[in-house]
């Protein structure tokens, strides 16, 4: 058996033609979305990125804006921009590329962001409104990683999910959406004494650990879900956290790397942000 690709990419454009169309309901009524994106110094791969995202804000007909500062830029400038950010009632979103240069201070960066406003759903308020269960903005990485799960057809609900993982980007945001959905969750990380044996009782396995390859095909259950979060590159170019090759010959269904979880975590960006303009 050979498992189902799930195609990221593909369901990512059908999310963003679906978005084309509410972005011009919005716009008709006058409120156009505008998503602005603060860059900070020189990283070349955040310079993609945020190319990555303007390129998709302007498909969907969201006002994309990027404030590019120097490496150099201070703490108050910095706050600065995002305060005036927070007052604009033309931006919607505000997203601060990560990571920033040693001298800036991520986490008081982040809880500068209005949380009406906190595109990445990273503020500590938004995480606490994942936590109990209330409606908030949801980071995009994990709310793309459950799209792609319920695009499956396969149910949620009592089902295993192991994450392995427990990053406050993924891993544990990851974990809250599950619950909601009524799965029955395990976090796997470092300090686990046997990840292998967690992940075999998985019906969903979701890979989100920084280390390519990990996942072997002895690990998975036959017929589970894998979702692949891991970019990593390596001297054959990019691969994931799972042994793609080996696993899909026993999973269900499988993400591919690229093209699974990296599309799906953009489009859940546009889809946060013309849900805050609707809110706001």
């Amino acid at each position: 058996m050979t498992a189902k690709i799930i195609d990221g990419k593909a369901i990512a454009q059908e999310i963003r033609a679906d978005l084309a169309k509410r972005v011009a309901e919005l716009t008709a009524q006058g409120k156009t979305p505008g998503l602005h994106v603060v860059l900070v110094g020189d990283n070349p791969a955040s310079k993609v990125y945020v190319r990555n995202k303007q390129r998709a804000c302007e498909e969907v007909g969201i006002n994309s804006t990027v404030h590019r500062l120097a490496e150099d830029t201070t703490r108050e400038q910095l706050l600065g921009l995002i305060e005036q950010l927070n007052a604009d009632s033309k931006v919607h979103g505000i997203l601060v590329q990560l990571p920033l240069p040693a001298h800036l201070d991520e986490e008081e960066v982040i809880n500068a962001i209005s949380p009406e406003k906190d595109v990445d759903g990273f503020h500590p308020s938004n995480v606490g409104k994942l936590y109990i269960g209330t409606k908030g903005l949801i980071p995009c990485t994990p709310a793309g990683v459950l799209e792609l799960v319920k695009r499956t057809g396969v149910p949620i609900a009592g089902q295993n999910v192991v994450i392995i993982g427990r990053s406050n980007i993924v891993g544990k945001p990851a974990a809250a959406l599950f619950l909601r959905e009524n799965a029955t969750v395990t976090i796997c990380h470092s300090r686990t004494k046997d990840v292998a044996a967690e992940a075999r009782r998985a019906d969903i396995l979701i890979a989100a650990v920084g280390r390519p390859q990990l996942v072997k095909k002895d690990w998975v259950k036959p017929g589970a879900v894998v979702i692949d979060v891991g970019i990593n590159r390596v001297d054959g170019g990019i691969v994931g956290d799972v042994d793609f090759e080996e696993v899909k010959e026993v999973a269900g269904a499988i993400t591919p790397v690229p093209g699974g979880v990296g599309p799906m975590t953009i489009a859940m960006l546009l889809k946060a942000t013309v849900e805050a303009a609707a809110e706001a």
